[in-house]
């Protein structure tokens, strides 16, 4: 078909057209009956928000969707352009992709009225079929719908009477296309109202130029709900014009946290394959997300993005990188103390209330990674109560007489793998429980899964944990302070 260059030879084709809504469409049921997944790549949302989107491309509807931030939904939007055909015919020359066997612009009908079947025809391939603009409180009518332009006027020597001294805006130039929206609210009142005939009607006003141009769009808007209380709202009108609004929604389970941190993080072949990253914590990671999304520090109606989880997974493994190389070593795996590494990638990712400025950011994303370790650690371990009788024995005893016994444990930052493993080793009473409640667990996981008994320790006030420049120290939270009398 792309070989095709005139109306004429396009009509010997038997070529039809279709609306860009009805393209969707029908591509979308050919999809579902083949099994094939539309939104490949796109996790968590396979009950929810797709089915309800795939409804709203069958009902041939303008979508908005409304979520927090992070929630893939200009993600979302981008990949509805693989359900177009992947090449259609436009007038050649044209500014809005006229379709030739229905052509709208004066500059289209007057070509195919002078050359009649030799009018030249182009072809338009789908990736070139997407169109956005952010929403930000400058953007004018004349950005989106059009003006007069009075340059064109002049160097074509027109009256300001001629339609031809407009200049399109980015709506109008995206004629058959995808055109998306970013952060609807943010617009201004007076500029959605612009939107209401375009939505509705299909025709537009520029400058007193009352012109018919059924524009042929598929609209995708994106909204997130803070916007309607902090910064602005969607008019009640437009809202009204919008077919179906559909709402995202953060991952449920670490477990697809995880398969989206992994697809997104943007780490080369040599992290991958020089560093390990145990389970425990890739999990560990995404609750931190999860402790975020519930904490009392941050505002929960601004959300915490998937991309908080997705930068703390590449700072942790260059955490891990950057002290391989100091210690200049080819691999290595992932410590529970390179965590510390990912405490920016949290601080720049959440808005914090006041009771969180208060405290400060740092406090902040160390208590978010607190709590989750006392989150997973009863999943690993035997859980340990607030409240115990007297003489009751634990599972722990062992371990914390050890360090009662002993004058601390230091672990610091800079030793190497052997050494650290030499470290762990030495308490005897964290192999052996290590040993008795995780023994199918892989060797590599083994001193990680160490050092999280540590912490976690530390978090249930069996231990008590120092940081200092040069790493960690562990210790009995009494047994200094007895030994001192």
């Amino acid at each position: 078909m792309k070989n095709i260059k005139t109306l004429g030879a396009l009509k010997d084709t038997g070529y039809q057209s279709k609306s860009i809504k009805d393209e969707l469409r029908d591509n979308l049921v050919k999809n579902i009956k083949s099994k094939t997944n539309t939104f490949e790549g796109i996790h968590g949302y396979e009950n929810t928000v797709i089915p309800e989107l795939e409804r709203a491309i069958l009902s041939r509807h303008n979508i908005n969707l409304l979520g927090l931030r992070g929630q893939a939904k200009t993600r979302l939007a981008r990949m509805m352009v693989n359900l177009l055909d992947e090449y259609i015919p436009y007038v050649e020359g044209s500014e809005i992709n006229d379709d030739p066997l229905n052509p709208i612009s004066r500059y289209a009908l007057e070509l195919i009225k002078d050359k009649g079947d030799n009018t030249p025809i182009a072809w338009l391939h789908r990736s070139e079929r997407f169109a956005e603009k952010l929403a930000t409180p400058d953007v004018t009518v004349a950005d989106i719908i059009g003006d007069v332009d009075p340059i064109k006027a002049a160097n074509l020597k027109l009256s300001y009477a001629d339609d031809r001294v407009i200049h399109y805006g980015m709506i109008p130039r995206a004629n058959r296309c995808i055109f998306v929206i970013n952060e609807l609210p943010d617009l201004q009142a007076r500029i959605q109202v612009a939107l209401f005939n375009i939505l509705q009607e299909g025709d537009i006003q520029i400058r007193g130029f009352k012109l018919r141009l059924p524009l042929d769009m598929q609209f995708v808007f994106t909204a997130n709900p803070e916007d309607y209380t902090n910064r602005g709202s969607i008019v009640t009108p437009l809202k009204d014009r919008i077919g179906s609004q559909i709402l995202t929604h953060y991952p449920a389970t670490i477990e697809t946290a995880r398969i989206i941190t992994e697809q997104e993080a943007n780490s080369g072949d040599a992290q991958k394959s020089h560093i390990y990253v145990p389970d425990l914590a890739k999990d560990l990671l995404e609750q931190i997300s999860f402790e975020a999304r519930e904490s009392e520090f941050i505002d929960v109606k601004s959300g915490v993005s998937a991309r908080m989880s997705i930068t703390a997974y590449e700072n942790l493994l260059s955490t891990a990188e950057r002290r391989a190389l100091l210690a200049g070593e080819e691999t290595t795996a992932v410590r529970l103390s390179d965590f510390i590494g990912v405490i920016p990638s949290i601080t720049g990712k959440v808005e914090l209330v006041y009771e969180g400025e208060q405290e400060g950011a740092d406090f902040v994303a160390q208590t978010l990674m607190d709590n989750a370790i006392k989150t997973l650690f009863p999943k690993y371990f035997p859980k340990i109560e607030k409240l115990q009788k007297q003489d009751e024995e634990t599972p722990y005893d062992d371990l914390i007489s050890w360090f009662f016994n002993s004058d601390g444990f230091q672990l610091l930052d800079d030793f190497d793998d052997s050494t650290y493993r030499l470290k762990l080793d030495e308490i005897v009473p964290l192999t052996d429980l290590v040993k008795e409640y995780q023994p199918d667990i892989d060797d590599r996981d083994i001193y990680f899964e160490k050092e999280f008994v540590l912490w976690g320790l530390v978090q249930f006030k069996k231990l008590s944990k120092y940081r200092y420049s040069e790493g960690l120290q562990f210790q009995d939270p009494y047994g200094s302070f007895i030994k001192g009398i």
